[in-house]
């Protein structure tokens, strides 16, 4: 008989979860930003875009070798360590006096993302009894996977109000308490054994892990190369007015909690169909947002249904990556998940920016819809395959 959660596990629990909700909404903030960010420097929203590449390139890079570097460090101080330089850039992108500097400190939040993202599961699962991990790991993942559909509505309502600087000093702020609650409530963990390179190679051949990051390389980058420059979008294309634009924003967001509510509810028990329909989901809502930009109110319901499948699709991409690997490699399978959905992140950002610039911006649905769907064929001839094979076994 399971017994309940103590108010010692749900605390640091509970701010770890708040954590991951606002690492990751940090990233995705300056999206629906770019076109403020863009008219202060004098350039366009394809040039600005550069700050979400780099972001992307420097988690890309540096999520396994910063794991590697920091895995011997305890676990507490880690957190709080990384959560302190997060907090800290986040206050010199309000300062910043030119775009430069303004790239630079972001790839200084990029380096406290990488770190945060390797390890908030691993963490998370140590806190609390081991009957409730699987409890303390759906609230980690569920709180990334909010903040990657809410993070940029969210920094567009902050900034239409305050602007994009304060929107900054918001996370910060956010970030010092936070970080204050951690450091009062967070137990003190003793480090586990480290993972070294030359277990590297092992971990590279669990088939199913290979498949999970390709199709998750797939999948960000068409997903990224249309939700990149969707504020332009749907006022450039289907001539929303600015407060719309939000409103679509945030149904986006919204739509993505019952995503993970419908994986809770049918995941388990259907995990192939559901992935697959998900995915099919992706694909269907990219290819439709420009046919659907004819009316105000066909656009929008468009992107509720884009937002509702992809945060079906990242949960149960997690948690399958989770589920096929041991618990000691989990850090590092986790520091290079995020590495690959970030190079997707930066691949669809640039090539969203070269079909807007180059063809058109309103083919930046279908561009990326054409990604995705090729991983939706990956994924129903490798996904089959395991499952076929997991049964036999």
């Amino acid at each position: 008989m399971k017994t309940k959660m103590t108010l010692r596990e749900w605390l640091p629990l509970i701010g770890m979860t708040i954590s991951a909700f606002w690492v990751n909404t940090s990233e995705f903030m300056p999206i629906g930003l770019l076109t403020d960010i863009s008219n202060e420097f004098h350039m366009t929203e394809a040039q600005a875009g550069v700050m979400i590449t780099a972001y992307s390139w420097t988690v890309t890079l540096l999520s396994l070798p910063l794991m590697l570097l920091v895995c011997r460090i305890q676990p507490k101080k880690l957190l709080l360590g990384t959560l302190s330089v997060f907090a800290v850039c986040q206050v010199l992108s309000v300062i910043s006096s030119g775009f430069t500097f303004l790239v630079l400190s972001r790839i200084g939040v990029a380096c406290a993302h990488s770190i945060f993202w390797a390890i908030a599961s691993p963490v998370a699962v140590r806190v609390v009894a081991k009957e409730h991990q699987s409890k303390a790991l759906s609230a980690i993942i569920t709180g990334t996977s909010i903040a990657m559909v809410i993070g940029m509505p969210l920094g567009r309502m902050i900034g239409l109000q305050i602007g994009w600087r304060m929107t900054f000093l918001c996370v910060a702020i956010v970030s010092f308490l936070v970080l204050g609650y951690l450091a009062f409530v967070f137990p003190k963990l003793e480090g586990t054994e480290s993972f070294s390179v030359g277990q590297l190679p092992e971990l590279f051949k669990n088939a199913r892990l290979m498949s999970i990051y390709v199709i998750t390389f797939l999948v960000a980058t068409g997903y990224y190369t249309s939700y990149s420059y969707i504020e332009p979008f749907l006022q450039k294309v289907a001539g929303l007015p600015s407060n719309w634009v939000t409103m679509a924003l945030m149904l986006f967001g919204v739509a993505g909690l019952g995503g993970s509510y419908l994986f809770s509810r049918y995941y388990d028990d259907h995990r192939y169909a559901f992935v697959q329909t998900v995915m099919i989901g992706v694909v269907a809502a990219l290819l439709l947002l420009y046919p659907a930009s004819v009316n105000m109110y066909t656009v929008i319901l468009v992107c509720a249904g884009w937002g509702l499948a992809i945060m079906a699709f990242q949960v149960s991409f997690q948690a399958e990556l989770i589920g096929c690997v041991s618990a000691a490699a989990s850090s590092v399978a986790m520091a290079i998940f995020s590495g690959i959905f970030n190079l997707g992140i930066g691949c669809g950002t640039w090539f969203g920016g070269t079909v807007y610039t180059k063809i058109s911006l309103k083919d930046i649905g279908f561009a990326g819809g054409v990604i995705v769907a090729v991983a939706t064929l990956i994924c129903m001839a490798r996904f089959r395959v395991g499952d076929k094979a997991e049964s036999a076994s």
